[in-house]
């Protein structure tokens, strides 16, 4: 349990993304830099889901996934919870943050498999 004197803010992405869409990618891209700006000043981040209908995994990667490149996962377990997000969009979360991992953790590797498939595939 977190003591008393630690910051932490709550971001209602509802007001972020100015509906009950989280779809577009510069609505994530606006989240992820209010998240980056609170863990640079190591403020605990609560993501508040309320009144969000719908998740899409581009506003996840961008809002989330891309955490990834700058922040352990050990950082991001500890200070960016997630809340009131209905189960199958945290079903899509756990995806995207699983991509994320994977890719993040050797980018290269997962370029030229990418890349290997599409070519592949023509």
């Amino acid at each position: 349990m977190r003591s008393s004197n630690i910051e932490e803010i709550k971001i209602n992405v509802f007001e972020v993304v100015g509906g009950r869409a989280a779809a577009a990618t510069e609505d994530g891209n606006n989240l992820y830099l209010r998240i980056c700006k609170a863990l640079d000043k190591k403020i605990y981040v609560t993501l508040d889901f309320m009144n969000i209908e719908l998740v899409t995994p581009t506003f996840l990667n961008t809002a989330i996934g891309q955490l990834y490149s700058s922040y352990s996962s050990n950082i991001l377990k500890e200070y960016l919870k997630v809340k009131n997000m209905a189960n199958e969009d945290l079903v899509l979360l756990k995806k995207v943050v699983e991509r994320a991992k994977d890719y993040f953790k050797d980018p290269d590797s997962m370029e030229k498999t990418i890349k290997t498939v599409l070519d592949s595939e023509e």
